[in-house]
């Protein structure tokens, strides 16, 4: 009795495991189907990603940028950055009245713009660019290649869909298995997002572009800044100088009304002081005479 309940333990044993084991070799047999499928369809698809840039001479920096930005809406493109720099060569100015003088300025002004353009319109755009320059300093185009990063990225994606489908079907509440699974996720979601970038490159190419111009002279009137001119002229200033003058005599003659005892006093001084002098000399020429 004991070995026949030995033996069918056995043998629902073995069967258990054998079922197992087809249950596991057909979810691997369904996993590797899609990834066949995806490598025949990504093969396929080209991702190649276009960069451009050119440098040309204008003749108007800010009438350049605005045909710029119409060209580059009417193809379907968007502007990504531009700005415009003036920089000072050289300043002067010159007098023109006493208020008012003649500023010349030289400057140099140059464009930066970056474009996102529709790959498949991008020599067109460059042609039309080219239009637009007096002459092109230089003009390059780079074409990069992604199709097998991108083809591996769609791989690496499907087999971590695969892993979480399997993490699924022993999930426990393991903290490990929880952790695995997010973590496989999040790199799930960061080469999906990868390839959405890719794909967003591939579709609208970066051109950038840097335009310039002659050295500018712009003259304009300006105020006199210096006001040692705004002071009035020579006749004026001497008759002004000469009423001054008698006004700070007048001035003197009341600030010596106002001391008067003082200089009472002084002279008074002055007398006593003069008075003894001369009754000193008489005694002496008395005593001299004496003897």
């Amino acid at each position: 009795m004991k070995r026949n309940i030995i033996a069918i333990a056995i043998v629902l044993t073995i069967f258990g495991c054998q079922n197992e084991n087809k249950k596991y070799a057909s979810a691997d047999t369904v996993a590797l189907e899609p990834l066949s499928r995806e490598s025949a369809d990504s093969t396929a698809a080209e991702k190649i990603i276009k960069t451009a840039d050119m440098r040309f001479r204008v003749k108007d920096v800010q009438h350049t940028k605005e045909q710029l930005s119409k060209t580059i809406k009417a193809e379907g493109g968007t502007v990504a950055e531009f700005s415009i720099e003036s920089t000072i060569q050289e300043t002067d100015k010159i007098k023109q009245s006493t208020d008012s003088l003649k500023e010349i300025t030289s400057y140099h002004t140059q464009g930066y713009l970056v474009a996102k353009i529709p790959s498949d319109k991008l020599d067109d755009f460059t042609n039309i660019v080219s239009k637009l320059a007096v002459f092109v300093d230089n003009q390059s185009m780079k074409m990069d290649d992604q199709s097998m990063a991108y083809l591996a990225n769609k791989l690496k994606a499907q087999n971590r869909l695969d892993a979480i489908e399997k993490i699924n079907q022993v999930a426990s509440k393991k903290s490990a298995n929880i952790e695995s699974s997010l973590y496989i996720k999040d790199d799930y979601v960061d080469k999906r997002i990868a390839n959405m970038q890719m794909d967003n490159r591939v579709k609208f190419s970066t051109i950038t572009l840097n335009f310039y111009q002659d050295n500018t002279v712009k003259t304009m009137i300006v105020a006199n800044d210096n006001l040692y001119d705004y002071r009035p002229a020579f006749i004026n200033r001497l008759w002004l100088g000469i009423v001054n003058g008698w006004t700070i005599f007048k001035e003197i003659i009341i600030a010596i009304s106002n001391l008067w005892m003082l200089i009472l006093a002084v002279i008074l001084v002055f007398l006593v002081i003069k008075h003894g002098i001369r009754k000193n000399k008489m005694t002496r020429e008395l005593a001299t005479k004496n003897l």
